[in-house]
């Protein structure tokens, strides 16, 4: 055995005796629910940093943690939170004046916030590594066994930061990543027995790639369309839709293999890519590094993208902590936009059931913390009457655009999840539902400063209520004014209150940036008073 394999082999067991930690401090309760503790979040999308620069204002997605900060509500906890480039102090204001019975006073002197100032496209976490000084200063805000640190996305780079502040790393082991990308989700959908599109093994090659399309099209002639996946991708940015139906002369009741074969290969240049701007030459430079995917692309008149998302303690018992509709946009329908809580009732208890299975499976395998499952829905006309078809799509070992909403939700109404019907109570028994999305975004909105945004929030009574534990909390408000992007959760008593309040700040942030028209065409600009603050 070489010396960087055993050195390898010396890291991974240091990690996982890390790791071991985490089941000693677990006491029978959730460690998020425990008083006491020092967490530190790490907001960083450790992932192929050229799919993350194809989604807008990828950099400020470290925001999508800050529900993190609700946790100061325990009096004792501590909480550190790193990020690129610093936050605006309203931001961190806005965050801790929604916690319950915490004078803000208090929870601020518990939390240190610590920037890399670095907005190159590299990962928080090797930003973070890049920089000694700053690992010291962390690792001396952290009490020795009671502290842990928690992340979106586990890979080797947070391995070591954990390795090298000694603190365990509360998710799944990098070890386990392949079980979170296409095709490690697929082998764990077969061996489930849960059913998902046919496709293809990992391929490395474009000529395999075309190979293995063309299998799959033998398999199934009437096909209309495939996927074409990167092993590892990020809110559909790295899928691409190949359009058979412009080969039909050459399909497999018509034409020869071998033209089939070159027609599918010359076509290649020509799919339909997520990504805004992506090219046939960047993406298939991609493959030899992170592997694909090709499947068949599930056609359906009334078609949906519910997930179900779970929870692996660290002593391996798995529960069910949510389902959602996803809300989808590009070119195929494949772009991660938002999502609607609960999923429709049509099939939620049938999510909980194959996402069981999977998270079962995953636990067999030493996974732990957050898991997500993407299916797709069809409406089917069977002998029973009209009936909904699942089909599972992807697993996503990590945290994903559903985690911070439903988080949301639990943290401020401290209400929970009932499994046996799919829906979330309040303590209260008040069904609670919501719409959220990363993806409100007009250029009209470029401009406004988060400090803007809260004086549109003030004048027009757009805060979450604490009272009826309804209304609206915001958040990648960092990218608001660069990029007229940002994300919001909409909480209401009912779905389609949640969908009302969503239609009414877009409607208000329209009207504030002069998203009007008085009947000439032209755009009415607001009137925007000047304060003076001496």
């Amino acid at each position: 055995m070489r010396t960087d394999d055993v050195s390898l082999d010396s890291q991974v067991e240091k990690f996982n005796q890390l790791q071991n930690k985490l089941r000693q401090y677990w006491q029978g309760k959730d460690l998020f629910e425990q008083d006491g503790y020092d967490i530190l979040v790490i907001p960083s999308f450790s992932m192929d940093q050229k799919v993350g620069q194809k989604v807008s204002g990828f950099l400020h997605y470290e925001e999508r943690l800050l529900f993190s900060l609700i946790r100061l509500r325990n009096p004792k906890t501590r909480l550190i939170y790193v990020t690129a480039q610093p936050l605006s102090p309203i931001i961190i204001e806005y965050y801790l004046q929604l916690l319950p019975g915490i004078p803000f006073s208090h929870a601020r002197d518990r939390l240190l916030l610590l920037t890399t100032y670095d907005n190159s496209f590299k990962p928080l976490t090797q930003k973070i590594l890049e920089r000694p000084r700053l690992l010291e200063r962390i690792r001396r805000a952290l009490r020795p066994d009671k502290s842990y640190m928690v992340c979106f996305n586990a890979t080797k780079l947070e391995q070591e930061l954990s390795l090298s502040l000694e603190v365990p790393l509360f998710a799944a082991s990098p070890q386990l990543n392949y079980w979170g990308s296409k095709s490690g989700s697929r082998e764990i959908f077969t061996e489930c027995s849960i059913p998902h599109p046919d496709g293809s093994p990992l391929v490395k090659t474009v000529d395999d790639l075309v190979l293995q399309t063309n299998q799959l099209w033998e398999r199934q002639p009437n096909l209309q369309r495939v996927v074409v996946k990167l092993n590892e991708g990020f809110s559909g940015e790295g899928n691409a839709v190949l359009n058979l139906n412009h080969l039909k002369e050459f399909a497999p009741n018509k034409g020869y293999k071998l033209d089939r074969i070159a027609a599918i290969n010359n076509n290649l240049k020509n799919l339909s890519f997520q990504a805004k701007d992506e090219t046939w030459s960047n993406f298939s430079s991609r493959i030899p590094e992170l592997g694909a995917i090709v499947e068949a692309f599930i056609e359906g008149e009334e078609k949906r993208s519910p997930s179900v998302q779970g929870y692996i303690t660290p002593k391996g018992e798995v529960k069910i902590l949510s389902t959602h509709d996803q809300i989808l946009g590009g070119p195929d329908g494949q772009i991660y936009l938002g999502c609607r809580f609960p999923a429709d009732q049509g099939y939620r208890l049938q999510l909980q059931a194959l996402g069981l299975k999977i998270g079962q499976a995953l636990a067999k395998r030493g996974a732990m913390e957050r898991y997500g499952v993407d299916f797709l829905a069809v409406r089917k006309l069977t002998n029973k009457g009209e009936e909904w078809e699942i089909e599972a799509i992807e697993i996503n070992l990590r945290k994903g655009g559903t985690t911070h909403p439903f988080m949301t939700l639990k943290l401020l109404t401290n209400g929970s999840y009932d499994e046996s019907t799919g829906l979330f109570y309040t303590q209260q028994d008040q069904e609670k539902y919501y719409i959220a999305s990363d993806n409100l975004q007009k250029p009209q909105y470029a401009g406004l400063l988060p400090d803007d945004l809260m004086d549109i929030i003030a004048k027009h009574h757009l805060h979450f209520d604490s009272s009826t534990k309804t209304g609206t909390l915001f958040h990648l408000m960092g990218a608001l004014s660069e990029f007229g992007k940002l994300g919001l959760t909409c909480i209401g008593n009912s779905l389609a209150e949640a969908e009302a309040i969503y239609q009414q700040v877009e409607d208000v942030l329209d009207k504030e940036t002069g998203i009007m028209n008085d009947g000439s065409g032209e755009l009415i600009a607001p009137n925007i008073p000047i304060i003076w603050t001496l």
